[in-house]
Parts: structure tokens; sequence; C-alpha cells
């Protein structure tokens, strides 16, 4: 809604792409945003407890059913005594419960991560509705929608999988650990040379992982890009027969992508074999050391079958930690990126009630404005709008028209100066209050996909059917209505794909015809109709602004001729000033834009 400089201009595709795809990987400040997750988790403290139960009962279940298959194997070998069937039985069961856990926990987890990532996802949702327009205007878009989509769902994937597992990864460990060294303290001992090897390995080929993946999603992001860029400029790319170098830009980022996605295959690949290479040797120090051992009474056979099993158990959680370590980083930056929204300011709505009397004038006083500290926009920028009359912003690209709209609205606060409607000045006016009384088009339709009648009633839903109809009427919408099959109740897609721009601009006055406002604001708003629905719109705009406060910015200085004063602008300051034959009649700029619309003459 701004005016943006050229510089900030975003082009789809190209500014964002990185923004939307690019892997964020280490937080700032992982203390502190740890501590904020713990507090969501407090409200669903009843789910944590009974997940955290269950997760150590039955790791208590996973550690304890190898010792009892040691004992069958003993007793079945002679060197135990005890009831092989009622042991099997008892193993069976332990197994089962187990199982029973394992289910238990997946299912606790999943609505636990849900309703953490709920309860986020609506503040999230809250905080950008309640954001300043200059916060929305000064960040991609792209990178917002990521925090409510990817990174969001990274924290749910973490809390949902890797959050039981590491926990239960750790006990597991543990547990494992103690037992082996209870059964017998050298075999443990040599069972865990093992680790040192699982570690490295871990570590050198994460590494690997981590720094190809990354390179991959930077490309996946270059790649998205160039598609999104030729699919939204595919006339524009056809036009000048582009399509050779667009198709060898994309084949050369997709070759690199493809390279980048080998390697990151190949050494997550490898890993698994790696890791199942170790554990196969871990299994060949354990079966000839604890065949020794067994020969020379240190140790059943069964224990060393129990110890074949608690070496399993003991190298997974090993690997699994280790690749839970990368998406716990991945979920504690993606929760910061989620806070650091939340912890902006929200817009401030608090002020006094506006009251427009019937002779409340629109004043600027002195104002000072820029987007950037340093590079005014407006300068002492002073203009009177008088009361029931139509004023008309002409001049350049730049020159601070739709500045002037921005400041009104308050989507923006002024640096210096003041702004007067009637005798209160907006600073002191709450927001809500201020766009309750004022409607605005913009030359940039926006329709929700919704249907045509509660796109019309978006500006105020108390409004009667009459009310809708006349408002409908003004617009010149009503032709467009009735070549509709359900008229009304049409539904619109893609923010209004389905209709013409044309239709969707007439939808968009419609709209501010209904809300009934003190003071209307036009901004380029007949920019996409045709000329014959341009002059209908301009009739039926000129009972709907009569008298009613109306600021018109317009390019086509047609649809301002019968404005009360016309005001040039340029470099955010006032250039001229006047009705259309006095500013002819000073051939001035005014002149000049007149004269190029209608006599053709150069700029």
């Amino acid at each position: 809604m701004r005016e943006p400089k050229l510089e900030e201009r975003n082009i789809p595709g190209m500014m964002n792409r990185n923004a939307r795809f690019a892997e964020v990987e280490h937080a700032e400040h992982i203390g502190k945003t740890l501590m904020r997750i713990l507090t969501y988790f407090a409200h669903e403290k009843f789910i944590v407890i009974a997940m955290l139960l269950i997760v150590v009962f039955g790791t208590l279940c996973g550690i304890y059913a190898p010792s009892l298959q040691s004992t069958a194997i003993d007793i079945i070998a002679g060197e135990a005594d005890g009831n092989f069937a009622r042991t099997l039985c008892f193993m069976v069961a332990v197994y089962l419960l187990y199982g029973i856990g394992q289910l238990l926990q997946g299912l606790l987890s999943a609505k636990l991560s849900q309703r953490l990532v709920k309860r986020m996802r609506e503040e999230l949702f809250g905080k950008i509705i309640d954001l300043p327009i200059r916060y929305l205007d000064s960040h991609s878009h792209g990178d917002v929608m990521s925090r409510m989509t990817n990174d969001i769902e990274n924290i749910s994937t973490t809390v949902s999988q890797s959050l039981p597992s590491l926990f239960s990864g750790v006990l597991t460990v543990i547990g494992t650990v103690a037992i082996m060294f209870w059964y017998c303290w050298q075999l443990a001992l040599l069972s865990l040379l093992t680790v040192v090897l699982t570690v490295l390995a871990t570590k050198i080929l994460s590494n690997r992982v981590r720094k190809f993946s990354r390179k991959r999603q930077v490309l996946l992001g270059q790649l998205n890009g160039t598609v999104e860029e030729m699919i939204s400029g595919y006339r524009t790319v056809v036009a000048y027969n582009h399509q050779d170098e667009i198709t060898d830009d994309f084949c050369t980022t997709s070759d690199s992508l493809t390279k980048a996605g080998i390697r990151t295959d190949i050494f997550s690949g490898v890993m698994g074999p790696i890791m199942n290479c170790i554990g196969n040797i871990g299994f060949v120090i354990i079966a000839a050391f604890g065949g020794y051992f067994s020969v020379n009474g240190l140790i059943s056979v069964g224990v060393i079958s129990a110890f074949i099993v608690y070496a399993k158990q003991f190298s997974r959680p090993i690997n699994e930690i280790a690749q839970i370590y990368g998406q716990l980083q991945t979920a504690i930056a993606g929760a910061e990126r989620v806070f650091t929204v939340l912890d902006e300011a929200n817009e401030d709505m608090t002020g006094e009630e506006l009251t427009i009397h019937k002779k409340a004038d629109v004043t600027f006083r002195n104002v000072q404005f820029s987007y950037t500290p340093g590079r005014p926009v407006l300068h002492d920028f002073t203009l009177t709008v008088p009361s029931g009359k139509k004023v008309a912003l002409v001049g350049s690209t730049g020159s601070g028209k739709t500045t002037v709209v921005n400041l009104l609205m308050r989507y923006y606060d002024i640096d210096s100066g003041d702004i007067m409607i009637g005798d209160q000045n907006i600073a002191d006016v709450s927001r809500d209050s201020l766009r309750k009384k004022v409607a605005i088009v913009l030359q940039d339709t926006v329709l929700f996909s919704d249907t045509i009648r509660s796109n019309l009633k978006y500006a105020n839903e108390n409004v009667t059917e009459e009310e809708l109809a006349k408002a409908v009427e003004m617009s010149r919408c009503s032709e467009m209505l009735d070549a509709l099959p359900e008229g009304y109740d049409t539904k619109l897609t893609a923010s209004g794909a389905n209709i013409s721009q044309g239709q969707r601009q007439l939808l968009a006055i419609a709209r501010a015809f209904v809300a009934d406002p003190e003071i209307l604001i036009l901004d380029e708003a007949t920019s996409n109709v045709d000329t014959r629905t341009e002059k209908a719109i301009q009739d039926a705009m000129q009972k709907v602004m009569q008298n009613r406060t109306s600021i018109v910015i317009a390019h086509r200085l047609s649809t301002i001729r019968d404005a009360d004063m016309i005001v040039v602008m340029d470099g955010g300051r006032i250039a001229e000033c006047g009705n259309h034959e006095e500013l002819l009649l000073q051939k001035g700029r005014y002149y000049d834009l007149y004269m190029t619309q209608y006599a053709g003459f150069a700029t």
C-alpha cells in the first residue's frame, strides 16, 4: 500500500526465493528459546506426564526383556533352574507391553505436538493480524509465510517424533549400559569400543550430509524461483523469445541440484551400512570374547545372547540421538524465528473515538514523513481537503500521492506535523474508529476466496439486501452479476481469478459503496476498467461523492477534471493547486501532464 522505492520492489521468485526455501540450521539463543518452548509444554502438562511415564515404562520393558531371554536360554542349556514355559510366557508378555507402550507413546506424542502447534499457530496468526503495516511492508511475505508453515511444521515433527525418541534413547542407553556392567563388566567394556567408531562415523558423515543438504536447499529455492518466474511471466518470456535462455538457466540449476542431491543421498545412504558394519564388529567381539569368558566360567551362554541384544539396543539410540540433534537444532531455530515475530510490537489501536461533523475538514499541516530514516518522502506537506469536497492528487510516480493516503489511514505515523479531521488530531484517534469512517479502493484489488456477497459485505456486515443492491447498481455491477450463474453466491477463487481484473475492480468499488463512509479514498480505482465502464462508474461516483469528503488519486486526468481542487505533487511537495481550468491557464506541471495525455506532447 505504500510507494516502495525502486530498490525495495520485489521481483517474484527472485528476492524471496531463498527466504522461502533456505534451511535454518542454528538458533542464536538456544537456552532462552528452549525455556520459552517449555512454557507451551506447561499448558499440556497432563499429556506430557502421561507420555513420559509411558516412555519410562516402555523403556524398562525393552531393557528387561533380553534378560528373560538370557534366563530362558540358560534353562534350556541346563545352566539355570526355573520353569521354561513360565519364563517364555513372561517374556512374551513383557514384549507385548513394550509394543503397547510404543503405540501409546506415538499416539500421545502426536496429540501433544498438534496441540502445541495449534496454540503456537493461533498465536502467530493473531500476531500477524495485529502487526503494523510497516512490518509487513519491510519483510518478505514469503519469509513470514515460511514461519507460519515450515518453521511450525518442523516444531511439530520434532515434538511428535524426535523428543520421545530422544528421551527414550537416553534412558535406553543408561539402562542398557548399567545392566551390561551388572552381567559382566569386562565384556561390557569391550562392547563399548564400538561406540567410539559409531561416534566418529556419525560425526564425519553428518557433516557431509549437512553440507550438501544445505546446498541442495538453496539450489531447490533457486529452481523453484525460476519456475515461479517462468509461469507468472510466461507471456513476457514468449514475447521476447527467451524460451531457450530460461531453459538453459533451469537446466544449469537443475544439474547443480542433481549433483548436490546425489552427494547428499550417497552420504545419507552409506550411513546405514557403515553403522551395520560397526554393529556387526560389535557382535563379533561379543561372540569371541563372550565364548572365551563362557568357557572360563565367567558368564553363561544366555548372557552372551543377552549381550548381543543389548549391543543392538545400545547402538540404535546412539545413531538416533546423532540424527535427532540436527532435527532439534532446526526446530529450535524455527521456534526462535516464530518467537521473533511474536515479540514484535502490535499496532497501537488505542485512542479516542473519531467524531466527524458536517464541517469536518481534513487538514495536513507541516507533515514530514520518511519510510526510511534520513530519506523523507513528504516535505513540510500542508493541504486542506474541505468537508464534502472532492480533491484529486496527481503527479508522477513516486511523488508521494499514495503516501498521503497511507498517512491519513494511519498505516504509518508521521515523523512530524499534524493531520486533523475537524478539530481532532488523528494521532489521538484510535485506528479502529478512524478506519470505520474511511473507505478506500486501491489500484491493486484484493478479494477473498468467498462468495461475491461475502466480499461485498466485508465492509459492512449489517448491510441490508436493499442497500447491497443499491451499491451494486451504483457501481455498475448489476450486469456482471446477472451474467453469472449463481449471481451474488458465485464463489470467487484465488482472490477472484475466475473473473476479469476489471470485474474485480468493480466489486471493490461496490464494496466501498456498501461501507457508506464519511471519507472516501479512490487510489487509481478505475485504472483496470474500460473507458465505457469508467464513464459509467464516474457518473455513479458523482452521486456517491456528493456532499462527501473525497480524495482521488489518478493518472488518467479525465477522471478528475470535475474535482473541486486538483493538487499536483512533485517530490513530496505541492507544486500546483487549483481546479482544472485554473491549472491549465497556469501552463505549469498540470498543463504538461494534460497535454501529454491528450495532445501527444513528449514529456
